[in-house]
């Protein structure tokens, strides 16, 4: 008998979506409404898994097709809470641009949907249907602003791009089913001996996928434009959420069925990594937009979570959770800066409209300061421990070229955040911004600046809950 309290959260989210969407059709005017129900969903989602199945011992479901472990109810915690806080800041941005419609949330909490399944996959078949119903969601979500030229070409080049990746990863899925006979991790692992180096090519094609998801060099070049392209709200989801699910199929796919062939996807985990955290450095230097400017920083942050997988042990592993959860909170605070920066129901997202904006707005002023010192890696902030944690990891390992690299990229990197800095508080300020926000788009920020400034107090708290992440 398959105990179907453990799938229940996602049960509910999949038929809280249909109902929402037999809602917003048959009720005019029913925007608001919807919104606030998605986010009530998130949260009863949210607490479901909690209840239900975090702290509950590894159980499989469906012919070991389905793992809930401790991990899964982790990322899906933070999956869902993540969306809740893009869904809750994200109203007066889509109402400024007459897009505030019954399809955004749905969209969203499908997307989330498709994200919780990717992270309890433990088969391919699973893995890839979670995968798709995610990215479905996603390209829509691109070009949901139809009146802009940007968005329009946002999400056309995010779904032709992401096609070719998808098919690769097909690719790449079917070498393996055909090697090993099986779509299972667990299976695939008992195959694994005979037929090692013919499996190498399947894992190649699968990170290639994985990679484009995670917008890894060198398959990052969807990720400026569709960051640039799509409304901010949605930027911000590309941002934060997709890669929590794609950083747990990577810990899931390497780690289960493929541990032994370590020697073989090391490298190419490093040369990510590396490549990652390099280009993302550089590139964001000659940057005039904003969301351009955080999509190459993200390219950069995606590279150190990487660095923290290719170590091939649980220290690495939780310091790469560790590492996107102070990520998350960081961009969350950033982007409430970003869609806080508003003039006359117009939204502004170049560095030169930031200039002298502490002459202003000092408070936002300093939140920007906080948040932009915590992503450059300045002590004591948040996003240092964040990187100390990956640096730790990887010395450990004795992978220094790795950690050297890592160090320099965070030199570099540090210039176009202090850049921003210097416009903020040292250059001529201009027409002062709207101040009649949201409250949560303040408590978002507020919050996340203080989560940052304060972390340093109790680190501990964070690598408790990760340290009971055990994989291998």
């Amino acid at each position: 008998m398959i105990n179907f309290e453990l799938i229940f959260p996602e049960l509910f989210l999949a038929l809280s979506i249909m109902f929402l969407l037999i809602l917003g059709v048959f009720k005019k005017d029913s925007s608001k409404i919807i919104q606030n129900l998605s986010l009530i969903v998130l949260l009863i989602t949210s607490v479901l898994i909690f209840n239900e199945t975090f702290g509950k011992d590894e159980t499989m479901l469906f012919n070991d097709s389905i793992i809930i472990d401790y991990l899964s109810s982790l990322m899906k915690i933070i999956t869902l809470l993540s969306a809740f806080f893009v869904l809750v800041i994200s109203s007066n941005y889509l109402k400024s641009f007459k897009i505030f419609k019954i399809e955004y949330p749905i969209l969203i909490l499908s997307s989330v949907l498709g994200m919780i399944i990717m992270i309890s996959s433990n088969d391919l078949i699973v893995f890839y249907m979670g995968l798709e119903l995610q990215s479905l969601a996603l390209y829509v979500l691109a070009t949901f602003n139809r009146d802009q030229l940007k968005s329009s070409e946002a999400g056309l080049k995010y779904f032709v791009l992401s096609a070719l990746s998808s098919g690769l990863l097909l690719y790449g899925c079917s070498l393996i089913y055909g090697f090993t006979g099986s779509t299972n991790f667990i299976v695939i692992a008992e195959q694994l001996n005979s037929n090692e180096y013919a499996l190498t090519f399947g894992i190649v094609f699968i990170l290639v996928g994985l990679a484009f998801k995670i917008s890894a060099v060198p398959f990052h070049m969807w990720a400026p434009d569709v960051y640039e392209g799509s409304p901010t709200s949605v930027t911000l989801f590309f941002t934060m959420v997709p890669k929590i699910a794609a950083l747990t199929v990577f810990i899931r796919f390497l780690y289960v069925p493929f541990l032994n062939l370590i020697d073989q996807w090391q490298m190419i985990l490093v040369f990510l990594s590396i490549a990652s955290m390099l280009f993302g450095a550089i590139a964001a230097i000659g940057q005039t937009n904003l969301k351009r400017l955080i999509a190459y920083s993200s390219i950069g942050h995606v590279g150190y979570i990487l660095a923290g997988l290719a170590t091939g042990t649980n220290e690495g592993i939780q310091s790469s959770v560790i590492y996107i959860t102070i990520y998350i909170i960081m961009n969350l605070g950033l982007f409430s800066c970003l869609l806080m920066m508003k003039r006359n129901n117009q939204y502004y997202e170049s560095i030169d409209d930031l200039s002298g904006l502490s002459k202003n707005h000092p408070l936002l002023s300093l939140s920007l300061l906080v948040i932009l010192f915590s992503l450059a890696g300045i002590p004591p902030l948040a996003g240092f421990f964040a990187k100390f944690y990956i640096f730790k990891s990887v010395l450990e390992q004795s992978m220094y070229f790795l950690a050297i690299v890592g160090l320099l990229s965070t030199v570099i990197a540090a210039f176009y955040y202090l850049r921003i800095i210097k416009i903020i508080y040292f250059d001529k300020e201009k027409e002062k911004y709207d101040t009649d926000h949201s409250l949560w788009l303040k408590f978002s920020l507020s919050a996340s600046t203080i989560i940052i400034l304060l972390y340093f107090i109790s680190p501990s708290q964070l690598i408790e809950v990760a340290s009971r992440i055990n994989i291998i």
